[in-house]
């Protein structure tokens, strides 16, 4: 089993009147909220949770691309990705976005990809997600209708860019490059694993397969939807004949642990309820471009999670709603560990992502959370799906045996 801590990086000082007061959390939020004083010690905030959570003994550490937004502040996650190669070792660098489609050429993030590859020794994830309807469509001006089309040519030019050995030609409906001739290389041979997040999309199910890529379910609605998007995906496996290998699937999950689930609910009840009422306050009409999702997904009833949560009612979520609805697994390390282990096993994921600093939490807190987390948590999870091998896991990074130690 392995397991990664995932970071938003998200603006913590967005007014308490925020949900009332303020259209969206993302795309117009007003550029006044922003200051750059909070900002400056916010990524290096993150930087410094990152690291020690790499020090603390998880697996890999996962960073991610977003754009106009108070939800999470890293419209670049290769900047941050650098910076945790150099600082790190061993642990794997998992960039859970570029998101490709938006990329003009597409080679720039097969460059940027080969090159933190490079520096970090061959520990590198390159996630390839489709981007949320409000980064791609509205804040990057993407066409919803033929985003995904566009999507998978860059997918094909990327790989073919990574993988051929002679100079090609690449004659495409949205690229058209005379010279693909990539330098550098990445080090891992044949490229870095890739990793899809979605949100739900059926069509991403089957793409994912058939390439043997890894689907990682990013929800913020806990582990209660992600088993009906996850039975989904198992179904499409199943039905394609492919082994139903737990590794190439992944699940991202809420945690805070605490000594006792008081102290769970004091220190951690306000950074929560502001990831849920603030970080998610997105408005609908940003949340599903028309022509973003097909009739597939729409009919399935799988739409934009973000509309779920921040406009979705005049009444705020309160921590033990959120805990209720299974958004957030919280208590005790030992009641912590037999909630993750169900869904571990429930939804069938060899990769368990973790968000340990969660909405306004504070540098301290998230600190005290991750090495909870890393330390009386994490090795309790390990031996679960000893029987399959990870095929999506970087060449150079860190593997360990089911009792934690490095091989």
């Amino acid at each position: 089993m392995k397991l990664e801590m995932f970071h938003l990086c998200p603006y913590r000082e967005l007014p308490e009147d925020f949900r009332e007061k303020y259209h969206s959390v993302w795309v117009d939020v007003p550029r006044h909220l922003y200051d750059p004083e909070v900002g400056a010690r916010l990524y290096n905030e993150t930087l410094d949770e990152l690291e020690y959570a790499a020090e603390m003994g998880y697996d890999g550490i996962c960073v991610n691309e977003h754009h106009q937004n108070a939800y999470g502040i890293m419209p670049s996650p290769n900047l941050m990705a650098a910076s945790l190669a150099r600082t790190t070792k061993d642990v794997a660098i998992i960039v859970m976005g570029n998101s490709i489609a938006l990329y003009d050429p597409p080679t720039r993030v097969a460059e940027e990809m080969a090159m933190l590859d490079n520096i970090s020794g061959g520990r590198l994830v390159s996630g390839f997600p489709v981007g949320t309807s409000m980064d791609s469509n509205y804040c990057y001006g993407a066409n919803p209708a033929t985003f995904r089309d566009k999507y998978y040519e860059a997918e094909e030019l990327i790989i073919k860019a990574w993988t051929n050995e002679e100079m090609f030609s690449f004659d495409g409906k949205y690229t058209q490059l005379r010279y693909v001739n990539l330098w550098p290389k990445p080090l891992q041979n044949p490229h870095p694993p890739v990793w899809v997040p979605g949100g739900g999309s059926i069509e991403t199910w089957g793409w994912t397969a058939e390439r043997d890529y890894l689907y990682a379910y990013l929800s913020y609605s806990g582990f209660k939807r992600g088993k009906q998007v996850m039975d989904g995906f198992w179904k499409v496996i199943e039905e394609k004949g492919i082994e139903p290998n737990p590794y190439r699937a992944g699940f991202l999950q809420l945690v805070c642990v605490a000594d006792s689930e008081q102290e769970a609910e004091e220190r951690y009840a306000p950074a929560v309820e502001y990831f849920y009422n603030k970080m998610l306050h997105v408005y609908p009409g940003y949340a599903d471009a028309p022509g973003y999702r097909t009739l597939d997904t729409i009919k399935a009833g799988l739409l934009a999670q973000t509309t779920q949560f921040g406009r979705s009612g005049t009444n705020e979520l309160k921590w033990k709603d959120i805990l209720e609805a299974g958004n957030v697994v919280a208590g005790t390390p030992d009641q912590v560990t037999e909630q993750l282990e169900g869904v571990i096993k429930d939804l069938r994921v060899g990769h368990l992502m973790l968000l340990n600093q969660i909405g306004s939490m504070d540098h301290e807190l998230a600190m005290h959370n991750i090495k909870k987390t890393a330390t009386e948590v994490v090795p309790n999870l390990r031996h679960l799906w000893p029987e399959y091998e990870d095929h999506w896991w970087p060449q150079r990074a860190i593997v360990r045996d089911t009792s934690g130690v490095k091989v």
